[in-house]
């Protein structure tokens, strides 16, 4: 764990899951502008290290590079100990890390497979559950759960991660109806094709190409969602059309045209 420190003040901290990546980068950049100081924690520490230095050097905020295997149980539970030990208590909590994995599941890796619910479902929960007791004893707090516009049909060839994704959307409503009335924010925010590594790592690199919404725009749909106190929110109007236009055609319909959009 490294930390790079600019100031000592008492400002709120944020930790954000998976930050080396384009989404994650985006999200720490806007809670270094609103002033918090933040968790960084990902897989790749130089990425993490380079993103603390820029983001102290310009806001003058509190960074921790923490380094995790966000699949893992216990370095999840060790992340949330060791921030405890510095007597930190984070305000805001973005469940970000996550990937999707393209292919069949009769001719894929199993453990690829399992690892995506372990990544997308089982550290947003254990996130969840280790964090917010703190925050409702604050009266204060927010979460915000990276879901995506997979969670609103199946698809065919990319079926773990629109699972995944599904859970997590469903888990985040009824966290906020959970904690309404205590002080703590919860929103899911389901973003479409966006412009990441996301779809070099899932083996579609071409997913989405020439229409893909930028991580900022993302950003900025999950936040205005935490400010109205909203559920969830889908970024982007045409995403918002189809998701909300998806659940109410033949289910077979819809999972073809969601396959042929995959090969795009």
């Amino acid at each position: 764990m490294t930390e790079k420190d600019a100031t000592r003040d008492e400002r709120p901290w944020a930790l954000v899951s998976g930050a080396s990546g384009g989404l994650g980068q985006a999200f720490s950049r806007h809670l270094a502008s609103c002033g918090a100081n933040l968790v960084l924690t990902g897989r790749r520490q130089d990425v993490l290290d380079d993103l603390a230095t820029k983001l102290t050097t310009r806001y003058g905020i509190r960074t921790i590079v923490r380094p995790c295997d966000i699949a893992s149980a216990s370095e999840r539970l060790t992340l949330v100990e060791d921030i405890a030990g510095r007597g930190i208590i984070i305000d805001t909590l973005v469940n970000n890390a996550g990937f999707g994995a393209a292919g069949r599941i009769a001719e894929t890796d199993p453990v690829r497979q399992t690892s995506q619910v372990e990544v997308n479902c089982e550290a947003v929960v254990h996130l969840c559950g280790l964090l917010l007791p703190g925050m409702i004893a604050a009266k204060q707090g927010s979460i915000i759960n990276v879901a995506s516009t997979a969670a609103f049909q199946p698809i065919p060839q990319f079926a773990t991660y629109a699972a995944s994704k599904s859970f997590v959307l469903s888990f985040t409503k009824a966290l906020w109806a959970e904690t309404n009335g205590t002080g703590v924010r919860v929103t899911a925010v389901c973003p479409g094709p966006t412009e990441t590594g996301f779809f070099d790592v899932a083996g579609v690199p071409r997913m989405g190409a020439g229409t893909r919404r930028q991580p900022d725009d993302v950003v900025r749909t999950a936040f205005d969602a935490l400010a109205r106190h909203r559920p969830y929110a889908i970024d982007g109007f045409i995403n918002r059309a189809v998701a909300r236009l998806a659940p109410h055609l033949p289910p077979r319909l819809v999972m073809t045209e969601a396959e042929k959009y995959l090969k795009i």
